[in-house]
């Protein structure tokens, strides 16, 4: 006997057009995410919650690290949704691979989109505070990224396995140091790292990285410091 056969429901598919600020870097990069931070400054909302994509097409013989790039960007502030114009390859290992191309037709047929009029300088009320610190009074779980580019980070909580944090200066963590964490974005070597109990995958002061492979077992668990000398990591237990 056939089974009875068993209504399947009806699949509503919607679509929505929305637009995309398309940014095309160009060398040299220094300068050109200089002029960018100049027209943040001019006009600070025209980039909020606006989805970009990053076209790398103008930098397809220059010697710049894209990854390096994007985190520029993402410390920015900018909402980055698809990356193209790049081998794929170039990203592989970090958390910018898994971005789509959204493009729907092949690169010397797509164009890049009308170019957009930015707006001028506006006025502004009151000038606002600059802001030298973060903290954040939660754990910060696995998948999750604390970017900020301008002074230290502090974490109350514990920064899970598979999250990380990227600082301008120096970042404490008050409980496991599980994840990944970068310092001394803008402040170079003089940024450190403070933690309760040390257990990181990744640790980096000014480009210089160590991974869970370098730590004396010494220290795993412990409450440490970690700083720079010598072009080196060192660390040493704390109390």
């Amino acid at each position: 006997m056939a089974s009875a056969s068993t209504a399947l429901p009806q699949l509503r598919v919607r679509g929505r057009n929305f637009m995309a600020l398309i940014l095309v870097p160009e060398a040299p990069v220094s300068a050109w995410l200089s002029a960018l931070d100049a027209q943040m400054e001019r006009a600070a909302g025209y980039f909020a919650q606006k989805p970009v994509v990053v076209n790398f097409s103008a930098l397809a013989d220059d010697a710049t690290d894209p990854t390096a790039l994007l985190y520029a960007l993402d410390m920015r502030g900018l909402a980055i949704i698809s990356v193209e114009g790049l081998d794929r390859s170039r990203l592989s290992g970090t958390r910018f691979e898994t971005l789509p191309d959204l493009r729907q037709k092949a690169d010397n047929e797509e164009p890049l989109g009308r170019e957009l009029a930015l707006p001028e300088e506006v006025p502004r009320a009151e000038p606002v505070p600059a802001v030298t610190s973060l903290l954040i009074d939660r754990p910060v779980r696995s998948g999750q990224s604390i970017i900020f580019e301008h002074g230290d980070v502090t974490i109350l909580g514990a920064l899970s396995s598979g999250a990380e944090v990227i600082a301008g200066g120096s970042v404490h963590v008050y409980g496991p140091l599980r994840g990944r964490v970068i310092a001394g974005v803008k402040s170079g070597a003089k940024a450190r790292i403070f933690c309760r109990k040390l257990g990181a995958e990744l640790a980096a002061i000014d480009g210089v990285y160590s991974t869970a492979d370098d730590w004396n077992k010494t220290y795993d668990n412990c409450a440490v410091q970690i700083w720079l000398s010598g072009g080196a990591l060192k660390i040493s237990a704390l109390g």
